[in-house]
């Protein structure tokens, strides 16, 4: 029987095809999966469900007369960019929450929420924001947005599988830096900062499935995909530019590549140990996952082995390790 892969962090720039390949690997059989690509069913993590809830908030309290706490604006950066590690402290909390199954039965979503990213952001320094609002302010924003708040909760209690054994875990998320950074990138950008704030028990088990794609290449697909009448969306959120130039203008993963003692790994730090990571590379640069956002049946063969053969070899890399 062929190695299954445990945790796979499916990391790129945004646009680069993440979200694309997550649809292929749906797509596929289970059998397919684990002959071919060494995956189980997958269970899947993500921080852009949390990004984009944080520019709702923001949204609500713009409407409300009151100032932004996590966005300069809705086309802008992170206020504070330690939010980066906040993101991460949240799929912690999220991968704990799936472990044990943890239910979640708050009386009212949208506080609770609140409450959980103050406690995520307290963990990378970061002063509590939505905790310090006034009542009044916060029980209407907590109002408009319970709604959404209940649909978040609801898909994340849905992911919780019977067991991870025989499943691999797929860890998303995007990070970069701003364009012309010199290497290695200062925390809290990149990747080697948000990788070194995932949990141990996280890290133990990792390995890197790396979409890899130019910074102009991103913006370009970035654009190509944006449509605003679903911000929301996986396959269609669009990243505004100047934050594409800020936060996504380069990406340290070959450096990180290149300055880890082993070939074919990333090494990061956390808690005071060194984590060696083996990492695969899925060669997007001349785009070839676009056409997955279209139905199946237009798929066109040509199109699908170029995907399939790509991802077999990235993967395969990895289940070569250990």
């Amino acid at each position: 029987m062929k190695k299954i892969l445990d945790t796979v962090l499916l990391l790129a720039l945004p646009a680069s095809g993440k979200s694309e390949v997550r649809r292929y690997l749906r797509h596929l059989s289970p059998k397919v999966c684990g002959d071919e690509f060494h995956m189980g069913p997958t269970v899947q993590l993500d921080d852009f469900p949390y990004v984009h809830l944080m520019r709702r908030i923001d949204d609500e309290l713009e409407r409300l007369g009151k100032t932004r706490v996590f966005f300069k604006s809705g086309e802008r950066p992170f206020i504070d960019p330690r939010d980066w590690g906040t993101l991460i402290q949240l799929v912690n909390e999220d991968y704990d929450d799936l472990v044990a199954h943890k239910a979640l039965k708050p009386a009212a979503v949208a506080p609770f929420l609140f409450d959980r990213i103050d406690d995520a952001a307290a963990k990378v320094g970061i002063p509590a924001r939505l905790g310090k609002l006034d009542a009044g302010t916060r029980a209407a924003a907590a109002k408009v947005l319970e709604k959404e708040a209940s649909e978040w909760l609801k898909e994340k209690l849905s992911a919780y599988p019977d067991t991870l054994k025989g499943k691999t875990l797929v860890i998303e998320f995007a990070r970069g830096g701003p364009d012309g950074s010199s290497m290695p990138l200062k925390a809290p950008f990149g990747y080697e900062y948000s990788i070194g704030r995932l949990s141990p028990a996280i890290l133990e088990k990792a390995t890197i499935l790396y979409v890899w794609v130019t910074p102009e290449e991103s913006r370009r697909k970035n654009q190509a995909r944006t449509d605003p009448n679903d911000p929301g969306s996986i396959l269609h959120h669009g990243v505004p530019l100047e934050v594409m130039m800020n936060d996504y203008g380069c990406c340290d993963m070959d450096w990180l590549e290149a300055h880890s003692k082993t070939p074919g790994t990333v090494t990061v730090s956390a808690g005071g140990k060194k984590y060696v990571l083996p990492i695969g590379r899925f060669d997007n640069r001349r785009d070839k996952t676009s056409f997955l956002r279209a139905d199946p049946k237009d798929w066109k063969p040509a199109d699908v082995k170029a995907v399939h053969e790509g991802l077999r070899g990235a993967l395969d890399r990895l289940a070569a390790f250990g």
